[in-house]
């Protein structure tokens, strides 16, 4: 893991921090791992996972486990558009195209829980994203 307050800006990357965020310009694909806050050496937050890619389609799904039961929205995102044509594929297989750029699954389960990505048809591919999944203690019986 490392702490925002670690990194070294390498070739030529600038590193701003303000008090709720940092920007690391440009960024690389070995500025991926695991970020937190703290301060007087006390972690402050959770902890955040980014991952740095070279291509240009983003797939934003939660970091945190979703609840059984719950709606979540998975969104697939390039820096040139914002609602494009889009087929999400989960553990490889192609699941759903949307006209939005978004994928909701309502009434989200443990089946669905895998590592999912999407695809703009020209653009290109996502990386893999976790979706997890965590019981919902009030429908267990």
């Amino acid at each position: 893991m490392r702490k925002v307050k670690e990194i070294i800006p390498e070739n030529g990357s600038s590193c701003w921090l303000s008090a709720a965020s940092c920007t690391i310009e440009p960024s690389f694909e070995r500025d991926s791992g695991e970020y937190w806050c703290e301060a007087g050496g006390r972690r402050t937050s959770r902890t955040l996972s980014i991952s740095v890619t070279a291509g240009s389609v983003i797939l934003e799904v939660p970091v945190l486990p979703v609840m059984e039961g719950e709606a979540v929205t998975l969104r697939c995102k390039t820096k040139l558009f914002s609602q494009r044509i889009a087929d999400f594929y989960k553990d490889g297989a192609r699941k759903e195209t949307v006209y939005t750029g978004e994928m909701t699954i309502q009434h989200v389960s443990k089946s669905d829980e895998g590592f999912y990505r999407c695809n703009i048809s020209g653009l290109g591919e996502s990386p893999e994203s976790l979706l997890a999944v965590r019981h919902n203690r009030t429908t267990q019986q």
